[in-house]
């Protein structure tokens, strides 16, 4: 590495030279980010200070003096980060534990970020599979087993959502059942499942987006990405239960195998659903992994997508929205994610929200043209509680729109953020 920057920390304002409320400032040696006096801003402050380093072009620094907490190295962290090229930190911490620990939160978010930034040609359902394996393997090399569904398997096994939407593409859909169990019993109870949304590519299908929907379709992966660094990371702080990890993989497309609008998808626990909008996938995939999950017997289960860009507009791309119908159960959640400095909103989700999709064909559609119908992000939450068990107690749906930036902006630089990794992994820790 070569020479790194001194970044310090001050409460004291910078030199009039430096403009009135100056965020950095340098004294020659080193540079100066100054926290404001209300501390509930320290975070905020310091992960735009940093991004506004990495925006001047500095690689390599070295945090170092008073006042850096875990938090605020990691709020830096992450201002720091940067979607190509390297970006080189030495942590301020005093002992080889908290260095860990920041070493361990690191590790795992930069690999989802990798998978969430790759190119779609280079990221693909058997290749986001084989990584998701290894990147498992590394925090727990003796406690992982799995199995691999692929291709017309899925029909065999009767995943049919997966199968459907995958179809289209040369490369095959693939939905990977992981089980981490370090009880050493094979017969030891599933303490919680994830499932995560794992479309490498979304074109719409034959609801095709427009050329600007489409050019970051590579993020819609981003569920299956941020539940398995979240069990990463849940298991290098020393997670000890039973977790199964589902990721429902595919690519989107279109050819002459494709699924059409009117198509009607007969699930395994029997509930058919009319296609009204190919784009609206994801939903597809996921009723495949909840019922997998639900097999498990496990009393939490927990799935992660970018799944509607109705959740987008309603809470932006600093928030995640959270759905449940079990009201106590997402609370906290959202404890868990302040804990974290996540920032999570609960979203509205009844049981009517099952039936607000209706079909003349079919149990459901996947969506709703109805005139005055709106196919929002609680519509789609609903339909995922069709898949679920329990009447959904114990169940949690993210709908992570704060995963990925399109554009870099004061905080984060374009592309995948990791919001949402850190309160998937409380939930598992804490739960």
């Amino acid at each position: 590495m070569s020479h790194a920057l001194t970044i310090k920390l001050t409460t004291q304002a910078a030199d009039e030279k430096w403009g009135d409320n100056a965020l950095l400032s340098s004294d020659g040696e080193a540079m100066f980010i100054h926290l404001p006096q209300a501390a509930d801003m320290h975070l905020e402050v310091v992960q735009r200070a940093a991004r506004r380093l990495q925006t001047q072009g500095i690689k390599n620094v070295a945090l170092a003096g008073d006042g850096w907490s875990l938090d605020l190295q990691w709020a830096f962290a992450k201002g720091f980060s940067v979607s190509k090229g390297d970006a080189n930190i030495a942590w301020a911490g005093t002992s080889q534990t908290d260095i860990a620990k920041l070493d361990a939160k690191k590790a795992s978010r930069d690999w989802a970020l990798a998978m969430i930034n790759g190119a779609p040609e280079q990221i693909y359902p058997e290749s986001l599979v084989n990584s998701a394996i290894a990147e498992i393997k590394r925090v727990a090399p003796k406690d992982v087993s799995y199995e691999i569904i692929a291709g017309d398997e899925l029909l065999t096994k009767g995943w049919m959502g997966v199968h459907t939407v995958g179809r289209a593409s040369t490369r095959a859909p693939a939905m990977l059942v992981l089980d981490y169990n370090p009880t050493g019993n094979e017969n030891a109870p599933v303490d919680a499942a994830l499932v995560g949304k794992g479309i490498t590519f979304d074109s719409g299908g034959y609801s095709l987006k427009s050329g600007p929907g489409m050019v970051s379709m590579k993020c819609d992966m981003g569920g299956s990405a941020t539940v398995t660094a979240a069990l990463s990371l849940a298991i290098s702080q020393g997670l000890k239960k039973r977790v199964k990890l589902i990721l429902c993989c595919a690519e989107n497309l279109v050819n002459g195998a494709a699924y059409k609008l009117g198509d009607i998808i007969t699930y395994k626990n029997g509930t058919t659903v009319e296609i009204l909008n190919t784009d609206a996938e994801g939903r597809l995939v996921l009723a495949d992994g909840l019922m997998a999950a639900g097999e498990t017997g496990a009393p939490l289960i927990i799935d992660a997508a970018t799944l509607t860009g109705a959740a987008l507009t309603a809470v932006g791309t600093q928030y995640n929205a959270v759905f449940a119908l079990d009201n106590e159960l997402a609370q906290r959640a959202i404890v868990h994610g302040n804990s974290v400095n996540e920032m999570n909103w609960q979203l509205p989700l009844a049981p009517f929200h099952m039936f607000e999709c209706p079909s003349h064909y079919a149990d459901t559609a996947n969506t709703t043209l109805a005139k005055g119908g709106v196919p929002g992000a609680s519509n789609a939450a609903g339909f995922l509680a069709r898949f679920v068990p329990n009447e959904g107690k114990g169940w949690l749906h993210f709908d992570i729109a704060a995963c990925f930036q399109d554009s870099g902006n004061a905080k984060w630089s374009a592309g995948a953020t990791g919001v949402g990794i850190e309160t998937i992994a409380q939930i598992l820790l804490e739960e």
